[in-house]
């Protein structure tokens, strides 16, 4: 059975995607998130970023599709917006925290 190759498109969304990964913050951040939702506030405790910084990176991750908020009273909670990301940050964890 042959492997399927993937196509230009698909690399070029996983290329994308994989750039967003590479920044340290934002991986940690995503790492953060496979916990559950998460406030600006908490992910700035638990990253020890600014909260500028938590907030530059949260938007950049949401208009790429990363994640996702929903308005919670006065606060914004984030999340992973689909499961291929969770999926592959649970795989990026379970790789090189054996």
């Amino acid at each position: 059975m042959a492997k399927k190759i993937p196509t230009k498109d698909q690399c070029f969304y996983v290329s994308g995607l994989l750039k967003t990964l590479a920044h340290p913050q934002r991986l940690l951040i995503l790492c953060h998130l496979v916990e559950g939702p998460r406030s600006v506030n908490e992910l700035t405790e638990l990253t020890d970023a600014s909260q500028s910084a938590v907030s530059q990176f949260l938007g950049r991750m949401k208009a790429e599709g990363l994640v996702k908020s929903e308005r919670d009273n006065q606060f914004n909670n984030y999340e992973i917006a689909n499961d291929q990301i969770k999926q592959i940050i649970q795989a990026l964890d379970k790789i090189f925290n054996q």
